[in-house]
């Protein structure tokens, strides 16, 4: 019986790499809604490869330039994210939650109901709203797959263990294009340097966060939500490889560490398949890497906004919601060039 699957952003980063997976064995797939926001002649491609019967794009103009050709090739065609439930009226296998943004986190809570696996790649919906996710979750029986690399690795460690037992937890980060560039000459970056990550092939606010750190802020707050783990049990180590996603060290003195190349198709297939015996091309071991991690703490005067680690409360509350939405904000001021880059940290400050 092929899988049921759902893709909400399926133009996206994430969103083309879900679909890329499906469409190598699209026999065993039926993917029964694909979303976008603008891009209507990508989504159209993606429906007729897998065959697609419903689309939703949310920008209304540009699906009017292609409304015919959807109506040729028998694709129905919405506007609203909020019309999902009506579309999906059955439970289907698994959903990839996509949609960027705060945006996204509506559709994912929408998602929880009509999913048996829900894999979230929306950071902002876990960081906002992880007591409702969490709720609705228990609630319709849902399983939960986090897709970020970082917390999918800890997943992957952690899903068998008591995490009472837990010591610590590591989650690396490369350090993004200035990590060797001294403060002194990243004040005046142009935005097209801070968005060329030497590692990752990744959107434009997502770029800016690893250059900034703040994605690695947001990460500990999502892990540390997740996992109902305290927040002085988490560290950040640079790790410009990018090989080494997380290292968690238990009480009883083993260490586990998961390592994959640069590629985020390697937590979205394992999400997808998860546990089904089914192959992956990938690269060898790199053994060159793992004898030279390198493993160091950043250093806070070139990313200031790890400080902001210190402020996050215990427990869930606004304040999450309003640095993300004024990183949101900042961020693409930046990207505008209305504002320099370290006035990012400084007016989220």
């Amino acid at each position: 019986m092929k899988k049921k699957i759902a893709i909400l952003g399926s133009t996206g980063s994430i969103g083309k790499t879900t679909f890329n997976i499906i469409k190598q064995n699209k026999k065993k797939f039926n993917v029964v809604i694909l979303t976008t926001n603008n891009n209507a002649n990508k989504i159209l491609k993606q429906a007729k490869i897998l065959n697609v019967k419903n689309v939703i794009i949310q920008n209304r103009d540009n699906y009017l330039k292609l409304e015919k050709k959807f109506k040729k090739n028998n694709i129905k065609v919405h506007f609203n994210l909020k019309i999902l439930k009506k579309i999906i009226k059955q439970k289907i296998d698994y959903t990839m939650c996509s949609i960027t943004g705060l945006a996204g986190m509506k559709p994912t809570m929408d998602a929880i109901e009509f999913s048996k696996t829900v894999g979230i790649a929306n950071k902002e919906s876990i960081i906002c709203a992880w007591s409702l996710i969490k709720k609705k979750l228990k609630k319709f029986r849902t399983k939960f797959i986090p897709i970020d690399s970082e917390h999918f690795s800890i997943w992957s460690l952690i899903k068998n263990e008591n995490t009472n037992n837990i010591n610590q937890i590591i989650i690396t980060a490369s350090g993004g294009p200035f990590l060797n560039k001294s403060i002194n000459k990243i004040k005046n970056v142009k935005p097209h340097e801070a968005l060329k990550h030497p590692n990752w092939s990744m959107g434009k606010k997502i770029s800016i966060d690893s250059a900034t750190m703040m994605n690695k802020v947001f990460e500990v707050i999502e892990a540390q939500r997740i996992f109902n783990i305290e927040k002085n049990k988490f560290k950040i180590l640079i790790h410009p490889n990018s090989y080494v996603h997380a290292i968690v060290k238990f009480n009883n003195g083993l260490i586990k560490i998961l390592a994959h190349d640069t590629r985020m198709t390697i937590p979205i297939f394992n999400s997808i398949y998860n546990g089904q015996d089914v192959h992956l091309k990938s690269k060898v071991i790199n053994f060159s890497v793992l004898n030279n991690l390198k493993l160091t703490d950043p250093d806070k005067k070139k990313f200031p906004v790890l400080n902001f680690l210190k402020k996050i409360p215990k427990k869930n509350s606004l304040f999450e919601t309003v640095l993300i939405t004024a990183n949101d904000e900042l961020v693409a001021l930046y990207l505008s060039g209305k504002i320099k880059y370290l006035n990012i940290y400084e007016y989220l400050l």
